[in-house]
């Protein structure tokens, strides 16, 4: 007997690959959206399409009505904002809150909520799921490490069947809107990256993430956590490789030290604090990912879940086909 799941931001790039990969399974799905006029990312499904806003109460009571499985994967993405604390931060923890407290009162059977190995931290060094990043300058990750520990709160205060779900950058198809990692990976196949940064990136397809969402239903125990990432991490120079074997004309741009990138994110955000445009690159990016790896131990997911993501160069070579075929 097939579930009835709520997805909440199903147009969102893991959303909509979610509602395939339940619909694909045989599921009955609600696709929750907070713009019913942006909703072109579903034709051909044969989803319910349900208004979902996390910060609103009565809209998140009517979608989860006889609902027996929530997806909650609507959260803010991105890592710039005028007032991060309003625009980013609050959102996602208020929301957190809705979204849980609705679904305990509508009795809903199971939860799984997407969180980030943002709350889990990289060091350079093979974390897991025991570890909790303590590190609050990024607005974003901060509000990835206190939604989920206010989730763990109220699955605990309302007894609720939950786990929760810790991707790392996903990249692959079915992006109507790029996020900032797609753009990233974009920026790249168009040869716009003007320097090196010295980052690391542990690039994980999306379709994998999604399906380690749906086996976390089936095979996940609750109260537990779950790295959705690939076994290790990317330098620039491995993106520009793997870009080069289908199209040989990317190059690999200068390296730049540390404080030259510092400089470079602080007039990038001092510009888009005049033009309310979002900074391409923040002082607290630079602080977080110059020179480190972010390697991460996902041997839980794959042996709990049977997690078994695609190799970091097949995710990229997918991801620079999907965007030169948008």
């Amino acid at each position: 007997m097939s579930n009835v799941c709520l997805v909440t931001g199903a147009n969102g790039h893991l959303g909509n690959n979610l509602v395939r990969e339940l619909l694909q399974a045989g599921e009955k799905v609600r696709a929750g959206v907070r713009d019913m006029n942006n909703i072109g990312m579903f034709d051909g499904l044969n989803c319910d399409i349900v208004y979902t806003e996390m910060q609103d109460k009565d809209a998140m009571a009517r979608a989860l009505k006889g609902v027996d499985i929530l997806y909650h994967v609507a959260a803010v993405f991105k890592h710039w904002a005028k007032n991060p604390e309003e625009e980013i931060v609050r959102p996602n923890v208020i929301g957190t809150e809705v979204v849980l407290e609705a679904a305990a009162h509508a009795k809903v059977k199971k939860i799984v909520y997407v969180s980030s190995v943002a709350a889990v931290g990289h060091n350079g060094e093979l974390l897991n799921e025991s570890c909790w990043n303590d590190e609050m300058s990024n607005a974003y990750y901060r509000s990835k490490i206190q939604s989920e520990k206010r989730a763990w709160e109220l699955a605990k205060k309302h007894n609720l069947w939950m786990v929760t779900v810790l991707p790392s950058a996903m990249i692959g198809p079915h992006a109507s809107a790029l996020t900032d990692t797609m753009q990233f990976v974009e920026t790249i196949k168009k040869n716009k990256l003007s320097v090196n940064p010295n980052f690391f990136f542990n690039f994980v397809d999306v379709r994998d993430v999604a399906k380690g969402m749906h086996a976390a239903i089936n095979r996940g125990e609750s109260g537990n956590r779950y790295i959705l990432a690939n076994k290790g991490s990317s330098s620039l120079s491995d993106i520009v490789n793997i870009a080069n074997k289908k199209e040989p004309h990317f190059k690999l741009p200068p390296a730049v030290p540390k404080w030259l990138l510092y400089t470079i994110a602080w007039c990038l955000e001092w510009m888009a604090s005049v033009t309310g445009k979002s900074a391409e690159l923040t002082r607290s990016q630079v602080e977080l990912f110059y020179g480190i790896r972010q390697e991460y131990d996902i041997s839980k997911a794959q042996f709990e879940l049977g997690y078994d993501p695609r190799s970091p160069s097949s995710a990229l070579a997918d991801a620079f086909n999907y965007l030169g075929e948008r």
